[in-house]
């Protein structure tokens, strides 16, 4: 499997392109994600022509918008981030997720400090220029900023959504949407539907009986972005307890009593927080190998994305 593209911040892989000539290196992505992922760096300061080192910016609200201004002195530097802005977007459209810079008036993804004219603080739920745009363009790409990825459960979550939307735009999207393929993604993906919403869940299924009462395109495109609505949201333990025992039902009948009584009482301990979720996922997954059950063989829930991550040891 190639490595999948996502973009990155510059000064998240140690470059030295911040305002101050420094850099906010992330060993997390250089060191580990970039062994599964294939970065696509940008600096949208840098890259708009505002050099380095350069006068620190920041976000000032006018009537008529929102303006990226020097804090010390009043140069304006909104027309030029634009252009850039404009004319990188439209290239990213192959990418399957992003990982930002926290706090920055370009990168910052939330909670953004905006200043009124005079400079001063009037509101701090601001988003940087270019995440904003790179939202508003793609949807439905995971984003998310990287001092957030040190939280387990949100480093989870977003990486499980990068390989999940990396599955829909290698296999369903553009050319690739057929019936079929639309389908087998839902049937991939109906354990992890159900772990992160069975509401949504219970939703999709009804959604693909009928893909013959209007375009596909447009059954696909309601499809998606209510399975990506899903996928954002994390999982309780409780909804990992219900998604396992729906898995458990199909092996049933390949366990002996023994095992069975194993796993529940591992399941259990994963409900009361005193053993992670790899616990109870790798006897279901031993199971599996001993007895196959071809409807559980291609279910993403059992491997989301690859072991070696680590993730599902610290959620």
């Amino acid at each position: 499997m190639s490595d999948i593209p996502v973009g990155i911040s510059t000064c998240l892989l140690g470059k030295e392109v911040r305002h101050d000539g420094g850099h906010k290196h992330s060993r997390y992505c250089t060191q580990v994600l970039s062994k599964h992922f294939e970065f696509r760096s940008i600096c949208p300061e840098l890259e708009a022509g505002l050099g380095v080192p350069r006068p620190a910016i920041h976000l000032r609200e006018y009537p008529e918008g929102i303006r990226l201004i020097e804090t010390r002195g009043t140069a304006d530097h909104t027309e030029a981030m634009q252009a850039f802005i404009d004319q990188i977007i439209p290239s990213l459209a192959d990418l399957r997720g992003y990982i930002l810079m926290a706090k920055s008036p370009s990168c910052g993804m939330e909670r953004i400090k905006v200043h009124n004219e005079n400079g001063q603080v009037v509101r701090r739920d601001g988003r940087g220029m270019f995440a904003e745009a790179l939202i508003k363009a793609y949807p439905l790409m995971p984003v998310e900023e990287e001092g957030r990825l040190n939280d387990d459960t949100l480093r989870e979550n977003f990486i499980e959504r990068v390989f999940a939307y990396d599955d829909w735009m290698q296999n369903v999207a553009g050319e690739c949407l057929t019936a079929k393929a639309l389908i087998e993604f839902h049937t991939r993906h109906k354990f992890q539907l159900l772990a992160h919403s069975e509401k949504i869940y219970r939703e999709l299924g009804p959604m693909l009986g009928d893909l013959k009462s209007e375009p596909l395109e447009d059954i696909a495109d309601r499809y998606i972005r209510s399975f990506m609505d899903a996928m954002n949201k994390r999982v309780s333990r409780g909804s990992h307890m219900n998604a396992m025992q729906h898995l458990m039902g199909y092996l049933r009948d390949s366990m002996g009593d023994e095992d069975r009584k194993v796993l529940m009482e591992q399941m259990e301990a994963y409900r009361r927080g005193e053993v992670p979720l790899v616990v109870p996922m790798t006897l279901l997954r031993m199971a599996q190998r001993r007895e196959p059950v071809d409807y559980l063989h291609a279910q993403k829930y059992l491997t989301p994305y690859p072991d070696e991550l680590g993730l599902r040891n610290r959620v």
